[in-house]
């Protein structure tokens, strides 16, 4: 019986996604860690339906306009929720920040040191007082108006965009134009504009070349193209773009970012040469806080400018008081293990472990009471050094008159926790029920509980002998971000585990400068595609020649909007596609559909209300963008036509619905179909649904994904795999059967580098490269190499301690 001062938050009748009608007990004022294998239930219960009942009531309380079209996206299905405080979600966003976005804009830090400068700093003088905007490049009145805030200039030269000038244009000279129809149009239009396009470009008049290139000129001409035998081509209005317009349009505004790279190749970037990089006016760069300008105090790492802001003795009443406010606001976030970063590093080069833990330690200085946090895994990309500091300011939150709801793998949070919520037992259709709600010790007694076993059964992993290198890559003189001078070695044919507190310089030694020596020398493949060569950050590299091939797989959206899914990523749906299109079913025959019609991104079987995306964007004026079910087809992508043709019994939308596991019942027998699916049933992807869409999976689910796509391709040659955190959003049992997927890479003669936290994903390798010793500028060295034992016992090794608790002794 719930009164109006229960303790506990208290859910009946919880069944959004796959949770089976749970009712669940869990007290305020504690730290609660839902737990649970990927794909449990434990977020549908956590974010899904616990923060979602709260934003829902908030909401209500918001204009009527507002709430009708809140009313769309629904509420979750709940029975009853009681005991229920305002809550705050903090969740691993997946969304890619604008590139203006920073440190400094995400912790507010950048306000309060605008104001700083604004009323402590010293000004030139006779110059007038600025206001605080006046500090910021995101302004009209602070950015420069040379580069509009942004540092850099982009421009072109001739030599970039015509590589060859041996060619003619028709024959491709201006490498910078796109291809197919877009490009043969362009020359077209040159060609009846007068324009010589047959003659080598180095024979063409200077005055062409630069008009060609570089006009801003968009003149308007008839074309007639060049008639091909049995193909009508009528006379048509074409407009001409010059490459360099056409380069710094795609730079701009495409949203592609395989056009972005390669417009990118054509352009050269350097300092502006008004503000010098600085971003800001001559006004506000003249203006100094303890001998600094805003500009060089943004670029010092956050433990660099804490020392300077307590050097500078506060000077004035007022300095003193904003000073002491900046360095409250600091300490959270040196203290999460963050301190390496500054203020001007770009929102989209953190990882969503960063942004989160930002916006964490921004919550520590809000003063909120009485609320709910609810928490998506706070400890990604944490070395186990940091999992301490963290739960410090958990506790502190918590003390703060504060609920903290985690969802967690990270055993040691798990640990300390004052309640758990274990949801199971497995994942998908098997799971949705909550096995235990207590406290952590409870679940001894919960034998079908998959956390139980990784929570209490303290003996270490099997040893296991290290495999043999068969070879070497060696990078010598590094000289990248904060890895300064470092000669490395990789082996081959063996696994690698890459650890170091987080900003030790892991990912630029090896998803930058490891994969950029490989890029440069042969076009690297991703699972999202070919890639874009990177800068190599290092003076040589030896032993490149044995690996045949570069896979780096990253946690990067598989797609950005509902209408990308495991399907479409995986080809799955093309096989679907073409089996409905071949069904023997009196209505597929007597319509003659073919496999086009099944598809939900082209006109013809899809919903047009939708768009065949199965959801329309709702704007919510001051708040985010929402996707709501079609009202017309309700989620199912396609026309009521379509639908009318099924496969076995099912529609192309309830096939979709289906799970990978049910799914694999369902297409055995189909050859392509099953290699797809074993694959992704290998990496522990079981649970999810083909039609999934893109913006609600995880970066780790994103990353297996991308993995098992790789699985199921024809392997060639020696394949080098590259894997940032690959463990990011995995129960500890997920990670043993990921764990046998790259082990079993690595038997068929490949090799594996992980960048890792997880120390019992690093006591299974054959070898470890530990950077350090800490973040930021206290890093980028490599404090030692060996075998997992070896590592263990490494003095000055913030990861011995750690990896020698997860190594059986002998």
């Amino acid at each position: 019986m719930s009164t109006p001062h229960d303790p506990y938050v208290r859910v009946r009748g919880a069944r959004e996604h796959n949770l089976r009608d749970v009712d669940v007990d869990i007290p305020r004022d504690t730290l609660t860690v839902f737990t649970g294998v990927s794909g449990s239930g434990k977020s549908s219960l956590a974010f899904g339906t616990i923060y979602a009942e709260a934003q829902r009531r908030y909401f209500e309380s918001v204009a009527p306009y507002a709430r009708r079209l809140i009313h769309q996206v629904g509420a979750p299905d709940v029975g009853e929720i009681t005991g229920l405080p305002p809550a705050v979600s903090l969740e691993q966003r997946r969304s890619a920040p604008g590139a203006r976005s920073s440190v400094g804009t995400v912790t507010t830090l950048s306000n309060s040191l605008r104001m700083l400068l604004s009323r402590a700093g010293d000004y030139p003088p006779g110059a007038e007082r600025l206001d605080s905007d006046a500090f910021s490049p995101n302004t009209a009145a602070g950015a420069c108006p040379e580069c509009h805030g942004l540092g850099l200039i982009h421009r072109t030269t001739e030599e970039l965009l015509v590589p060859d000038p041996s060619l003619s244009i028709r024959e491709g000279a201006i490498a910078a134009w796109p291809g197919a129809w877009q490009g043969k149009n362009l020359r077209d239009v040159l060609d009846a504009l007068g324009y010589d396009v047959e003659r080598p470009w180095r024979e063409l008049d200077t005055a062409d070349r630069e008009w060609i290139l570089f006009t801003d000129e968009q003149p308007v001409v008839t074309v007639h193209p060049v008639r091909d035998a049995g193909r009508i081509q009528r006379p048509y209005q074409g407009t001409y773009m010059s490459a360099r317009r056409h380069v710094m349009h795609t730079f701009a505004d495409s949203r592609s970012r395989t056009l972005r790279a390669k417009a990118e190749r054509f352009l050269t970037s350097a300092p502006c040469p008004v503000c010098g990089g600085g971003r800001l006016r001559r006004e506000a760069l003249a203006v100094t806080f303890a001998g600094r300008t805003i500009a060089e105090l943004v670029a010092l790492p956050l433990t660099a400018l804490t020392e300077v802001l307590l050097e500078s003795g506060g000077g004035s009443d007022t300095a003193r008081v904003l000073t002491a406010d900046l360095l409250a606001r600091i300490e959270p976030v040196t203290e999460l293990g963050l301190g390496y970063l500054s203020l001007d590093r770009t929102a989209p080069t953190l990882s969503s472990g960063e942004l989160q833990r930002l916006r964490l330690a921004t919550q520590l200085r809000s003063g909120l009471f009485g609320v709910v946090y609810v928490l998506d895994e706070p400890s990604a990309g944490l070395h186990p050094a940091d999992t301490e500091s963290l739960l410090g300011v958990l506790g502190r939150l918590k003390e703060a008159g504060n609920s903290v709801f985690v969802v967690e793998h990270q055993m040691d949070v798990v640990r300390r926790a004052d309640w758990l919520v274990d949801v199971g037992p497995l994942a998908g259709e098997h799971g949705g029920r909550v096995l235990h709600s207590g406290p952590p010790a409870g679940l001894a007694g919960v034998d079908g509980s998959a956390t139980r076993r990784f929570l209490f059964d303290e003996d270490p992993a099997p040893a296991r002998e290290p495999r043999v290198p068969t070879g070497w890559i060696t990078l010598g003189g590094v000289d990248l971000h904060n890895v300064r001078g470092v000669d490395a070695t990789f082996p081959l044919g063996v696994l690698t585990a890459v650890t170091g507190v987080s900003g030790s310089g892991k990912s630029t030694l090896v998803g930058q400068v490891l994969a950029g020596v490989l890029a440069d020398r042969r076009p690297a493949e991703s699972a999202d595609g070919p890639a874009v060569p990177v800068t190599r950050g290092c003076a040589s590299a030896e032993g490149l020649d044995a690996v045949d091939r570069l896979v780096q797989v990253d946690q990067r959206p598989i797609g950005r909007t509902p209408r990308s899914n495991l399907a479409t990523y995986t080809g799955l749906f093309d096989v679907v596609r073409k089996l409905f299109a071949e069904t023997e079913t009196e209505t597929a025959r007597a319509r003659k559909y073919r496999a086009g019609r099944f598809s939900f991104n082209v006109a013809g079987g899809r919903c047009e209300t939708c768009q065949g995306e199965g959801f329309v964007s709702v704007e919510l004026l001051f708040l985010p963008r929402t996707y709501a079910p079609c009202p017309d087809c309700h989620g199912a992508r396609y026309n009521p036509a379509t639908l009318e043709v099924t496969l076995r019994g099912l529609t192309i939308a309830e096939v979709l619905d289906l799970t990978v596991e049910a799914a694999a019942g369902f297409l055995a027998g189909t050859p392509a179909a099953e290699r797809s699916l074993r694959a992704l049933l290998d990496v522990g992807l079981g649970y999810l649904r083909l039609g999934q869409p893109a913006t609600e999976l995880s970066g780790g689910e994103a990353q297996r994904i991308k993995l098992a796509a790789e699985l199921q391709r024809a392997r060639r040659g020696h394949t080098l795999y590259l894997l940032d955190e690959p463990t990011t959003g995995l129960h500890p049992a997920d990670v043993e059967v990921l764990m046998r997927q790259l082990h079993g890479l690595v038997d068929a003669g490949n090799s594996v580098v992980v960048v890792e936290h997880d120390m019992t994903v690093v006591a299974g390798a054959d070898r470890v490269v530990d950077m350090g010793p800490g973040g930021g500028d206290r890093g980028g060295r490599i404090v030692a190499t060996g075998t997992p034992r070896e590592i263990a016992r490494a003095a000055g090794s913030r990861t011995a301690a750690y990896l020698a608790k997860a190594l059986r002794p002998g």
